[in-house]
């Protein structure tokens, strides 16, 4: 793991993505400060966190697109996924070299707050508050571009695509709060999450009788809970879609509120995203 870590730090900073990135963020942080707190003469420093977590759509991008697209397009993923390196090691060292660009960035930005002391109190509780959340919703976003990463093998679409997924997660709250409520549907949400479950296991097995007996159960286990019970899925449709909304939960962070629930929340969501490059990996290492 560390191997991959050095290797992949020593990248950021030979093909200058790690000096993009770092300028791309100071610059929109150090706006939002001047605007924000130097020009206001107030204290508020967490409010500047809160507004740049809304560009991370357009910053995590830049330090995950060539994360794995790189190696396939350079037809040296073969020796990486054949290297004596557990396929956890290669994904963790990768995802750690990117979190820790991240938090260079972020651990610079400590000398803005300590700047606007002079205008008064800092209120540290909630600036600290803001910061941990900061961090893992950073954690979060770069998770899921490793992922998209592992996808595909042009920087530019896996850019794009981290691009947007992170924009519908930041959009995630109005999205859920469009959908449908009845129970019906959700009964029917369920339903396609089911079928879109049981084609991956398909893809991943192969084992058409094994993913019919899947299907048939977990059809009959939802639809004999629909039948006498239906209330188990009235608004899970808004449920599932605000799982996936990772800025929802930052609003208790930017007060300075420390839930476990939260904490456990990003870790899971990043575990989650890892895992899934971990497995996506490991399917081509076996084809």
């Amino acid at each position: 793991m560390l191997a991959i870590y050095k290797k992949e730090m020593r990248a950021y900073f030979t093909h200058m993505m790690g000096y993009i990135f770092l300028a791309f963020m100071l610059l929109i942080m150090g706006i939002w400060f001047v605007q924000a707190n130097i020009r206001g003469a107030n204290t508020n420093f967490h409010a500047v966190l809160t507004n740049t977590t809304m560009f991370f759509f357009m910053l995590i991008p830049v330090i995950t697109m060539r994360m794995f697209t790189e190696e396939i397009r350079q037809k040296t993923d073969a020796l990486l996924f054949t290297s004596p390196l557990s396929i956890f090691s290669i994904v963790m060292g990768k995802f750690l070299a990117a979190f820790s660009l991240f938090m260079v960035a972020t651990l610079i930005t400590i000398i803005m707050p300590l700047m606007i002391n002079q205008y008064g109190e800092l209120p540290v509780s909630q600036i600290v508050g803001t910061y941990i959340g900061f961090v893992l919703v950073g954690a979060a976003c770069i998770a899921v571009g490793v992922f998209i990463s592992v996808l595909t093998d042009n920087q530019i679409i896996a850019a794009v695509s981290t691009f947007g997924a992170i924009f519908v997660m930041f959009l995630m709250n109005q999205v859920a709060a469009s959908m449908p409520t009845s129970t019906f549907a959700s009964f029917m949400f369920v339903a396609a999450i089911i079928i879109i479950f049981v084609a991956i296991w398909y893809n991943a097995t192969r084992n058409i009788w094994a993913t019919i007996v899947v299907a048939a159960l977990s059809l009959l286990v939802a639809g004999g809970l629909y039948f006498f019970n239906n209330l188990i899925f009235d608004g899970i449709i808004i449920r599932v879609l605000l799982w996936f909304s990772i800025f929802a939960r930052f609003g208790n962070f930017s007060v300075g509120i420390l839930n476990i629930n939260d904490l456990v929340y990003y870790l899971s969501f990043s575990t989650l995203f890892v895992y899934l490059t971990v497995n996506v990996i490991e399917k081509r290492r076996w084809r």
